[in-house]
């Protein structure tokens, strides 16, 4: 993508990230179909690891629980790490919703 993600939302790095082990599909541009493995989620985005062929810039779609159909853009990549932020911010209702079901262990649920 020339000159990179344009996003609507600011960067939020700093928002509250909660430890998952989740495997996803996202819908990438280039590369059709790709399995990805989430290891940690915020409102703001998400980190996924064991990155292949992912490059800043890069845009993708992905279904998460209680969200649904998400876009995400990578803004970082390291050698075996990337991390994406959501064109949008999740709702707080869906996004409780959705680390019950990523998280199912409440003892790793950090109080909002």
């Amino acid at each position: 993508m020339a000159g990179g993600a344009q996003l609507s939302v600011t960067d939020m790095r700093r928002s509250t990230r909660h430890p998952v082990d989740y495997s996803v599909i996202a819908e990438h541009l280039q590369h059709g179909d790709l399995t990805l493995h989430i290891s940690n989620i915020s409102a703001h985005g998400f980190m996924i690891d064991k990155v292949d062929g992912i490059q800043r810039g890069d845009r993708m779609i992905i279904r998460l629980p209680g969200v649904g159909r998400i876009e995400a853009y990578c803004i970082w990549v390291t050698d075996d790490r990337a991390g994406f932020q959501f064109e949008r911010i999740i709702r707080f209702d869906a996004f409780e919703a959705m680390i019950a079901e990523m998280q199912p262990n409440p003892a790793l649920r950090r109080r909002s």
